[in-house]
């Protein structure tokens, strides 16, 4: 115990060393305009949150979980945690979830091509994907997509649609799943191929959502040429490089820096909602801000769980189920949250929505209403506990990789 107090005692200048460069650094280059960017889950902007991964490039801090000799910082799991607390506490803008999807499944699936050509524009952020997962049918049963794809000379030719392509409409690549086979089990006709959006034959709708903005599309594909060369491992073995990638995807799906963000701006609304000297809003007011306390510390737990899991993934000793648990868990306590606010909101909830996105324009929502950013987090998180799986999946697969074993004789 004594040795590691010492130790902890060593090491607590070296992190308050770190969190002042992290906090010199926000202070010089993180603007208002930067801070103020409305979001949902993401920007509901591209240009301020690229102009942001840039920076962060600059400094070769965009992807510091990444191995070293692909970008990444070679951080403690302490510095890790201490440079989200601070993105956190300076309300940074959240870069693409896209960049902790497709990079992991590059550097740890692609070839020495794929690498060269795509991680570094990806790592600096000069070029935006977007997902090609889902279709009409194929949700949640992602292995009976239709979306083919079938050779011909040195290409694929790609038939098919996807749906739910978050922001498809700004970007340049998209990682698709495809059907090159019908043989077997569905699981095992699946490619992961690479597609560029400036393709011929890609058609491109917009899907508005409830909140009012257009995040969301349908892409359909018509005889749309992809060199085989963009295929990432071996044709249809694309289903474990799906599964892999969707544990990225669920560990990022309403990220703990975004939820401390929301809590505090709902806390705000809550506080502004109520005449305290009226013993009814009084009550109202109390009730809401015990249920607030309540989400800080569940929060609070999540976050010790993600510090965890963070270091047992260091040492190579990550628990199967973690991804599962902590997208099943952060997902419900950011609809909670919301739910929260849009009570606190009362009666105004649904005015604040409609000025906020009436005649939407992206330089007129810097400094929005608190009111108006409080719904769009309620409506566009009506989606979380089903994109990257559903809770119902979630909890399926926190049963396979722990229930069933505690529960075997």
């Amino acid at each position: 115990m004594v040795l590691q107090d010492a130790a902890a005692e060593d090491a607590k200048p070296q992190a308050d060393a770190f969190r002042q460069e992290v906090r010199a650094f926000l202070a010089a280059n993180l603007t208002r305009d930067l801070k103020e960017a409305p979001r949902t889950s993401l920007l509901i902007n591209e240009v301020p949150q690229q102009r942001w991964h840039r920076i962060l490039a600059a400094q070769g801090w965009a992807t510091p979980s990444w191995p070293v000799e692909f970008g990444g910082t070679g951080w403690s799991a302490e510095q890790h945690q201490i440079f989200e607390e601070e993105l956190s506490l300076a309300n940074a803008p959240p870069l693409s979830a896209f960049l902790e999807m497709i990079g992991p499944v590059l550097y740890t699936f692609g070839d020495k091509a794929q690498i060269d050509r795509h991680l570094a524009p990806l790592q600096t952020g000069e070029v935006l994907w977007c997902q090609g997962y889902s279709e009409p049918g194929s949700g949640s049963d992602l292995a009976s997509l239709r979306t083919r794809a079938v050779k011909d000379g040195d290409d694929y030719i790609v038939n098919g649609q996807k749906i739910w392509s978050t922001y498809a409409h700004q970007a340049s690549w998209m990682f698709a799943l495809v059907r090159t086979s019908s043989e077997g089990r569905p699981q095992s006709g699946i490619s992961f191929l690479l597609i560029d959006m400036a393709t011929p034959g890609i058609t491109i709708r917009p899907i508005r959502s409830i909140d009012g903005l257009h995040h969301l599309n349908e892409v359909f594909f018509s005889d749309v040429r992809v060199p085989i060369s963009n295929l990432v491992g071996a044709e249809n073995a694309g289903w474990s490089i799906a599964k892999f990638l969707l544990e990225h995807e669920r560990s990022g799906v309403g990220s703990l820096l975004t939820l401390k963000g929301q809590l505090d701006r709902v806390r705000a609304v809550a506080d502004a909602a109520f005449d305290l000297s009226d013993p009814e809003q009084a009550r109202e007011h109390g009730a809401i801000d015990y249920a607030l306390c309540e989400c800080e510390i569940t929060l609070q737990g999540l976050d010790a769980l993600n510090q965890r899991q963070s270091a047992l993934s260091q040492r190579g000793a990550a628990h199967p189920a973690g991804p599962s648990m902590m997208k099943l868990a952060v997902t419900e306590l950011q609809q909670k949250i919301a739910e929260l606010g849009v009570r606190a909101l009362g009666v105004d909830a649904l005015r604040d929505q409609a000025e906020f996105v009436e005649d939407y324009r992206p330089e007129l929502m810097r400094g929005a209403p608190d009111g108006a950013l409080v719904m769009l987090h309620y409506l566009f998180g009506r989606a979380f506990t089903i994109l990257g799986g559903t809770s119902e999946i979630q909890r399926n697969l926190i049963f396979r990789n722990v229930g069933a074993s505690a529960s075997a004789p």
